[in-house]
């Protein structure tokens, strides 16, 4: 267990707060780049706790910002974008992508005064179909080329989950428990346990977690001989077959999930002869009823892998109170991620770049062995990599990965 001082500190993660600095050190995805477009170049965002506005102006480039104008507070959601950026509806100000002050129109001709106008503004990039926004200190490091996410070859697809009303730590720690998925997802892909307490925990010999460069490894190794390894790519990615799930906090109780699927070429021209290709972007309809609704209000879709995720990990509360669990041997996974979380936060605050930060924008794709997976799916049947089945296929699909 945490105490509840050290629970905060791997929870919180507004600016200022120890987690939040950490978090602050990576890029994240906020929006596909497919939702800014001619007739709505903005979005609101929220990340990390701050309310900003994603835009694109009419020279293409896209920029994030506070979402009140520093004049009046009025948001910028509701700007003009116009070649050199965005304006506020307001009273005109206009602000580029890096958040200077061009023009205030009202101010008397000559005026200087916009020179002493600066809105907060954060980089964005693009990558695999996706904005990515740094929130930390200058200089920005690059975002980091894992193979799932930056691999030649192949596309990309993006499926743009339900947002998660609780913590993003509750959706990591599930990452590295290996024995819920006997248990909770036993009934998943049509099998059945005759023991559904037990569910299919007999079927496996051994749970093992060793560190990476870039995070953990979960390995689960099967009576039959068979193995997982699953990459948790810190702090906040895990990698499942062809997937990458990312969890981006919006604030300290809501989180909003990105799965990006890697598709090698020949895969999606056979998907698309046969007429089974799907969106670039896919929006997952919520796992539970009524959507905004918390436990116990809430209704969880238990016949889908990870509407049971989402039930597992929601109930839990907003912020798990980590102060009354009792860890049992199977959950040395999560000891393990909270050791390293202790640790790279204590990176951060002595000033030192954490766990997976790269600087070098030329260096080598990253290793998850993201080959071995597809091989091995595609050994296993694993159809939905080829056709990227209907929604609920490919959630029950994925839970054979896991």
């Amino acid at each position: 267990m945490l105490t509840q001082a050290e629970n905060e500190r791997f929870t919180r993660v507004g600016p200022g707060t120890p987690a939040g600095e950490l978090l602050r050190r990576y890029w994240h995805p906020v929006a596909p780049v497919a939702e800014l477009t001619e007739e709505a170049p903005t979005r609101h965002v929220r990340l990390l706790g701050e309310d900003l506005v994603l835009f694109r102006d009419r020279s293409g480039h896209a920029g994030l910002v506070q979402d009140h104008c520093p004049h009046r507070g009025a948001s910028l959601l509701y700007g003009r974008v116009e070649e050199r950026g965005i304006s506020c509806a307001y009273h005109g100000w206009l602000f580029d992508t890096a958040g200077n002050c061009l023009e205030t129109p009202a101010e008397p001709a000559g005026s200087m005064f916009h020179l002493t106008v600066k809105a907060r503004a954060y980089p964005v990039e693009e990558m695999a179909g996706l904005y990515w926004a740094y929130l930390g200190p200058t200089p920005a490091p690059v975002i980091p080329r894992y193979d799932v996410w930056a691999r030649e070859g192949g596309v990309f697809k993006i499926d743009v989950y339900p947002r998660l009303d609780c913590n993003w730590l509750q959706a990591m720690e599930n990452s590295v428990d290996p024995a819920h998925l006997q248990i909770l997802h036993q009934d998943s892909n049509g099998r059945r346990s005759d023991n559904t307490t037990r569910g299919n925990t007999d079927s496996v010999a051994n749970f093992d977690f060793y560190e990476v460069p870039y995070g953990i490894i979960k390995r689960r190794t099967y009576k039959n001989g068979r193995v997982d390894e699953h990459p948790i790519i810190f702090p906040n990615t895990l990698r499942v077959g062809n997937v990458a799930q990312i969890r981006v906090p919006e604030d300290d109780t809501h989180t909003n999930i990105f799965f990006v699927r890697f598709v090698p070429q020949e895969f999606e021209e056979a998907s698309v002869r046969l007429g089974r290709a799907v969106p670039s972007v896919r929006y997952v309809e919520p796992f539970k009823q009524p959507a905004v609704a918390l436990h116990p209000q809430a209704h969880f879709r238990m016949d889908l892998t990870l509407g049971q995720d989402h039930m597992a990990w929601e109930t839990q509360g907003p912020i798990a109170d980590r102060s009354v669990e009792r860890l049992a041997t199977t959950d040395r996974g999560i000891v393990m991620l909270r050791e390293v979380l202790r640790r790279e936060l204590a990176k951060v605050e002595r000033g030192e770049d954490p766990l997976g930060v790269r600087r070098d924008a030329e260096h080598p794709l990253i290793d998850t062995h993201l080959n071995e997976s597809l091989e091995e799916m595609g050994e296993r049947g694993y159809a939905g990599l080829i056709e990227l089945l209907p929604e609920a296929a490919v959630l029950e699909d994925l839970a054979l990965a896991r």
